[in-house]
């Protein structure tokens, strides 16, 4: 059993838990809703209403074993065991980047989506119905941390199950790295052929974690994140584009420049000078925006960053952006996805995307309270282990 963390935070924790109980108040495998609605909102979009993401859920189940809720969090990774073992189209070992938020009760495993009345039928939502490779590595970390707080082989048996996914599914074919995931709605998924520096850094942790059973998968993608590093600039490239090509650093995101001072054990002097670059590119007051346009606060990405710069032992600079992080917090108890109206990340959801369709907008959102309570508690969701407390 892992030691509890001292300092997490009580009242985060109570949201946390609260937007599992609003989901499936009599108990039971559950998902959580990644939104609610906004200011002057009534209701979230039609698309978003009943979407549990999961990389929020799987960051929900980090944090509500940071908060010492194992019940809670045992809730959610059956719900993600249950849909490992029962997807309605595929039996191939992969998870979908959203389930339908509620109790998982039905088999195979409810998927979100919602009634169109002007095509009065059932619409589902290409990315939500996909399998993006972070999003399986992040369920993977999840069930690693279940697995650590209650000893249990079958949370460990549903990680190496998505890693083994991700290794026969998106392996790059110059052996470096893994590619984005399969796009596009059953049964006929296409290959997402870009590849993604914060993806390889989810399946560099989950490889580490595993141990030997994950070292190759974690030795394929770490030569990928170094390959991302850009040693003249100091920042991290996000990625490849579909032809395979190491993209430049004229366009960066934070999470990028964050996790491999979290995703990577011991990682090289050098990676410090990423926060550097985040902060001369990306900071707003109050803490930093998903790119470089600097037209907002992004709550989640700004709670990551409390977290990295208490993991380099920057205590009075994590205090701060927690700080601001914390004042965006909703009636509900839950923080806001941003501190603006909206923030634009300059990135499309997919293929299909005809622009940068990525936004995030000041909706309650499970999420970024997830990294909130990890970074107040100094949990690390990469390796389930606590961060020293700093000055």
């Amino acid at each position: 059993m892992r030691v509890l963390p001292a300092q997490a935070a009580p009242a985060l924790c109570g949201a946390v838990g609260s937007a599992l109980d609003a989901a499936a108040p009599d108990g039971g495998p559950a998902f959580a809703a990644s939104y609610g609605p906004g200011p002057g909102e009534a209701q979230v979009p039609a698309p978003l209403r009943n979407a549990a993401f999961a990389y929020d859920n799987a960051l929900a189940v980090m944090a509500l074993t940071a908060c010492g809720d194992e019940a809670r969090a045992r809730r959610i990774g059956d719900a993600f065991l249950a849909a490992l073992a029962a997807d309605r189209t595929f039996a191939d070992g992969r998870v979908r980047n959203a389930y339908r938020a509620g109790p998982v009760t039905a088999r195979p495993v409810l998927l979100p989506g919602w009634w169109d009345a002007e095509r009065n039928g059932w619409s589902e939502d290409r990315y939500q119905v996909g399998s993006a490779t972070g999003n399986v590595a992040w369920v993977g970390l999840a069930l690693m941390t279940l697995h650590d707080a209650t000893g249990e082989a079958r949370y460990r048996a549903g990680a190496v199950r998505l890693l083994t996914w991700i290794t026969a599914n998106a392996a790059a074919a110059d052996g470096r790295g893994f590619t984005g995931g399969r796009d596009g709605y059953d049964p006929e998924q296409a290959p997402l052929p870009w590849a993604s520096t914060e993806h390889n850094l989810d399946v560099v942790a989950l490889g580490t974690w595993l141990g030997p059973e994950g070292a190759g998968a974690a030795r394929a993608a770490r030569a990928f994140v170094d390959a991302a590093f850009d040693a003249k600039a100091g920042c991290f490239r996000m990625g490849t584009g579909p032809d395979g090509r190491m993209r430049g650093t004229a366009e960066i995101a934070l999470d990028t420049q964050l996790w491999p001072l979290l995703a990577v054990a011991e990682p090289p002097a050098s990676w410090r000078r990423a926060l550097p670059c985040a902060e001369a590119r990306l900071a707003v007051t109050g803490g930093f925006d998903f790119n470089d346009d600097r037209d907002g606060l992004w709550v989640e990405g700004t709670a990551q960053a409390a977290l990295a710069y208490r993991a380099v032992g920057e205590g009075k600079r994590s205090a701060a952006l927690l700080a601001g992080a914390m004042r965006e917090r909703a009636p509900s108890g839950l923080l806001y996805a941003t501190r603006e109206a909206k923030v634009t990340t300059g990135l499309m959801i997919g293929p299909a995307s005809t622009g940068p369709d990525f936004l995030y907008f000041r909706r309650p959102h499970l999420g970024a309270t997830a990294w909130a309570v990890l970074a107040q508690a100094g949990w690390n969701p990469f390796d389930g282990k606590s961060l020293p407390a700093n000055p």
